[in-house]
């Protein structure tokens, strides 16, 4: 136990001050964007594949502790990095069901980081195609369309919003909330224009066309490489 919170204050000493208690980090919350990078390295005691995580026992010089990465490859007894590390206290894996006290959320760093097992966070899951998909607008008051809200994020930032679109990708339990990413056909590729995420305590289902009514919050940065230009924050699905 001495040796976990040692490791847990030397990762947590890099994002006082600035970014707050990790015990208070929620999909709402950004953590400081100049913290530097921090880095815990150890070797892999036990793997648990749940939802887009790969979560990870892992012993290091201090002690062992949970991590938890964007799916990956990993083999018990591997030798891993995790990078950019960010400490979450308290948190709940629904798809584990289990709660642990302290867990480093980070990217895997070196050759094991390279060899992803599923989807990114970014991109829709396999087997939901993206060509053809034309979803109307929504009608009433404060209803966009996905490039809509892209080009009016300044204007809609803190503003409530409803949007007509379908359901591209879905992973749930991401740092206390379910992340859905929707399409109704409008906006660019080529820009992230035509892909919004929303960030729920409600569940979707992968390829649903679905009401969304929630929050717009621009330029979020949850940290290991997740960063939105903007975003639906406490979505509700119909």
């Amino acid at each position: 136990m001495k040796a976990l919170l040692a490791i847990c204050m030397i990762v947590a000493s890099t994002f006082a001050g600035a970014a707050g208690s990790p015990a208070a980090m929620s999909p709402a919350a950004t953590p400081a964007a100049a913290a530097p990078a921090v880095s815990v390295t150890g070797k892999v005691l036990e793997v648990k594949h749940a939802s887009s995580y790969t979560y990870l026992r892992i012993k290091t010089q201090n002690g062992e502790t949970w991590a938890a990465v964007m799916e990956a490859k990993v083999k018990k007894g591997a030798t891993v990095t995790i990078e950019n590390v960010m400490v979450m206290n308290n948190f709940e894996s629904k798809a584990l069901k289990k709660t642990f006290p302290t867990i480093l959320f980070g990217t895997l760093g070196g050759a094991a980081g390279s060899a992803p097992m599923g989807h990114g966070m970014g991109k829709p899951a396999a087997g939901v195609k993206l060509d053809n998909i034309h979803v109307s607008k929504a009608s009433g008051e404060n209803a966009h369309t996905v490039a809509e809200i892209y080009s009016m994020s300044a204007t809609l930032k803190d503003k409530p919003v409803v949007l007509h679109a379908k359901v591209v990708k879905y992973n749930a339990g991401i740092m206390g909330k379910n992340w859905v990413h929707l399409r109704d056909g409008t906006g660019s590729d080529a820009d992230g224009s035509s892909d919004i995420l929303a960030t729920s305590s409600k569940t979707a289902t992968l390829g649903d066309v679905v009401t969304v009514k929630g929050t717009i919050r621009t330029d979020k940065d949850f940290g290991s490489g997740y960063a939105y230009k903007v975003l639906i924050d406490d979505a509700m699905f119909q």
